[in-house]
């Protein structure tokens, strides 16, 4: 495919947080990564207004075990002591491969459409281990970046089976990828072949949840803006100088 990069992400732990067990403080992960959480690994690599990061397939690698940790929370309302229990993913290990394309919806960024050089430039950082902290779920969880070939290796579910994990969060649907002033949250259900989740497209997500009405953010160059050719000249400073 075109436009795709693939690489491994590891940590010690990792949490991707079911938002229906956090009502009462607790947080307790699920099984495998959300889409949503794995394009934020992805745009923590690289990432511009100017394209969509999609997440195609992760493969996980290492077998789903859990770790049960009692934290005291910081607590901004009182001084009192509180035990919560967090319930994270323990090695947790995986390969994505995932894809841009053009974000159609930013007219105003079109100029910014070179598709070699945003391509050569994700590349580049995925073999640097990304340009921004990573981390699996959750700020504790810090995790690393490495560039691999997808489905090279061994991994603990290669001949499992088929595996269903039921309903859960997919992603969100922000104003600036959907051209709609509002923020919208996905449902599906994923199943893992042989260790490998097949993510369904944000557009073929049939049940979408409304949250809020918000608005698209505004990039303007030399503000909080580097077009790509900058980045280009940032990333590949031995080309530009031949």
């Amino acid at each position: 495919m075109r436009n795709q990069i693939e690489f491994i992400v590891h940590a010690k732990y990792g949490l991707f947080t079911d938002p229906i067990t956090k009502i009462g403080g607790e947080k307790f992960t699920y099984q495998i990564p959300t889409y949503q959480a794995l394009k934020g690994i992805v745009e923590s690599v690289y990432w511009k207004p100017t394209i969509i990061w999609y997440i195609d397939e992760v493969r996980v690698m290492n077998p789903i075990q859990t770790e049960v940790k009692g934290l005291r929370p910081t607590k901004y309302q009182n001084s009192s002591n509180e035990l919560a229990y967090y319930t994270y993913l323990r090695n947790p290990a995986y390969q994505v491969r995932a894809h841009f394309e053009f974000n159609e919806h930013r007219e105003d960024l079109a100029y910014d459409r070179d598709e070699h050089k945003h391509h050569n430039i994700a590349k580049r950082s995925v073999s640097r281990g990304g340009r921004r902290d990573i981390f699996l779920g959750s700020r504790e969880c810090q995790g690393y970046v490495e560039a691999c070939e997808f489905n090279s290796g061994k991994g603990f579910y290669d001949d499992y089976g088929e595996i269903g994990f039921g309903p859960m969060f997919h992603g969100f649907n922000y104003p600036d990828e959907t051209g709609i002033n509002e923020l919208e949250a996905r449902i599906w259900i994923p199943v893992m072949k042989n260790g490998i989740i097949m993510f369904d497209h944000p557009e073929e997500c049939t049940l979408v949840r409304p949250i809020k009405e918000k608005e698209a953010k505004m990039f303007v160059v030399g503000e909080n803006f580097k077009s790509v050719e900058e980045e280009y000249t940032e990333t590949f400073p031995e080309e530009v100088k031949k």
